[in-house]
């Protein structure tokens, strides 16, 4: 049966909700005629509602809903869609605790996780909203040309790159919406999203906060579906301008390939190592790292994947790491003890089992956890890994940290930046000489002095090195990357002077 744009349905005492595509801010039934998709909570298997699947059709039906919406949304003046953003983060707000039981339904990240979430949702369009109207150029100093004199006046302006397809990932699916969709916006670019096929129905709702303010049509689309039919469509298309892309490096890595000349943002994976020095505060390094590290069930870039302890400190923060993470509650997520909710599906949680069960035969020690009770893992601890093993080197995305030794300080960072990856690193260190060079010296796109990984204020530039990424999110550098610098240069003639 095919639902209406936002029914109500009850189906074994569960409130489930359908939702259409979203097209040029006009919401409809698919083109394919396809039947709703269903989403499902992956702690209990409920059904928590329905989507459209989108097909080519609706793609293209979207990118020229964008193109027309492209051309009157960057004439608008910035103030007017400032008003308009501003609207969107109000009911964004009001609507926060709902958005946040959807989030924790479709996700399966504890209820608190969840509502703290979404309720961030509209400080970050405020914050795009701003950064909208602060699209400054500059004055170009062109007499310092030899042979140019005064008679020309050259500076720079920024305007909207067009099309923008924003793709995003399941494991936070407001946070990461918001940041892609609201700086776009507020640049005056149109954008189609696809969101994540496990976590559509919280893109859903904070798109409707931006249509329920009064975008223009044309402006946002969202369309849900295949990730193959959907995200290839829309990279390779050229009138698409730029691609915002948070997921896997080999995903990213497809994109990059098929994209063509357009501009990229792709965040991708990493392995975010905490380093703890000899001089470090044990108790804080170890509240840390059982927090970083098991936040989202570890589903989280910015985890704490792997921990290099100096060797003179090793055992006292294995044994303290331990302590915290037994504090550690399982189990359904909309329970209010549960510090650790489920994987996005059992299909994930089995892939952290089998990588656990791989880190032990090649070596590990398993410390702690390591049990699977269908999506959830518990908390796991892994010591005396060898660094260069696959528990270090390949990305976990679970609720699992894995504990390794260094000699010394230079080994340590050594270690720190010995992954492909470079997205974000933390030290526990009281010298400051030792703050200062691992600030210099490990290769990554944010480090963290006396704090994890795991930490992200969302006015901040974020994005990584290497196998991490290319390109920077955060309001400000949103907005710069989904806009075009260009220079303007007035020619006079000369004046008697």
């Amino acid at each position: 049966m095919t639902y209406p744009r936002d029914v109500v349905v009850n189906r074994k005492a569960h409130t489930m909700v359908s939702k259409e595509l979203l097209i040029g801010g006009i919401w409809e039934k698919a083109s394919n005629g396809s039947a709703p998709r269903e989403v499902t909570s992956p702690f209990d298997g409920r059904i928590v509602g329905q989507v459209a699947s989108a097909g080519s059709g609706d793609v293209e039906k979207a990118i020229r809903a964008a193109e027309h919406g492209a051309a009157k949304w960057r004439r608008t003046p910035a103030y007017e869609r400032s008003d308009i953003l501003l609207k969107a983060a109000d009911l964004a707000d009001q609507r926060s605790e709902e958005i946040g039981r959807v989030l924790s339904a479709e996700n399966g990240k504890t209820l608190g996780e969840a509502i703290g979430e979404a309720k961030r949702s509209g400080d970050i369009i405020r914050l795009a909203a701003f950064e909208g109207t602060q699209l400054y150029g500059q004055s170009l100093p062109l007499d310092a040309n030899r042979g140019t004199g005064l008679e020309k006046l050259g500076f720079t302006i920024r305007q909207p790159v067009g099309v923008v397809a924003a793709i995003s990932p399941f494991n936070y699916p407001a946070l990461l919406v918001n940041h892609k969709i609201a700086p776009a916006l507020a640049a005056g670019n149109a954008v189609i999203l696809k969101p994540a096929g496990a976590t559509p129905l919280t893109a859903l709702a904070l798109a409707e906060c931006f249509v329920d303010a009064g975008l223009p049509e044309g402006v946002l689309s969202v369309l849900t579906g295949s990730g193959k039919t959907i995200g290839d469509a829309l990279t390779s298309d050229p009138r698409v301008r730029k691609i915002s892309f948070t997921g896997s490096t080999a995903v990213g890595q497809h994109i990059a390939a098929t994209a063509g000349v357009k501009k990229l943002s792709l965040e991708l994976g990493s392995s975010a190592p905490v380093v703890v020095l000899p001089d470090a505060d044990i108790e804080l390094a170890a509240s840390a790292v059982a927090a970083g590290g098991y936040i989202n069930a570890g589903q989280v870039c910015i985890s704490v994947q792997r921990v290099v302890a100096h060797r003179d400190v090793a055992t006292d923060f294995l044994d303290a790491l331990k302590a915290k993470v037994a504090e550690h509650r399982t189990g359904d997520p909309s329970d209010g003890t549960t510090t650790v909710g489920t994987l996005i599906n059992e299909q994930e949680a089995q892939r952290v089992e089998q990588a656990f069960r791989l880190a032990v035969d090649e070596g590990a020690t398993l410390a702690q956890g390591g049990e699977r009770d269908g999506a959830i893992v518990q908390p796991t601890i892994l010591s005396n890994v060898d660094p260069r093993s696959s528990i270090a080197q390949q990305e976990l995305f679970g609720p699992g940290v894995a504990v390794s030794v260094a000699q010394d300080v230079g080994e340590a960072l050594d270690l720190a930046n010995s992954t492909d990856y470079g997205l974000a690193a933390g030290v526990f260190t009281r010298d400051n000489n030792n703050a200062v060079r691992a600030a210099r010296e490990i290769d990554a796109g944010v480090v963290h002095i006396n704090w994890t990984p795991l930490w992200r204020a969302d006015l901040m530039p974020y994005g990584g090195l290497k196998a991490s990424g290319v390109g920077k999110e955060g309001p400000r550098a949103a907005v710069a990357e989904m806009t075009e610098e260009k220079a303007v240069v007035l020619h006079g003639q000369p004046w008697d002077q």
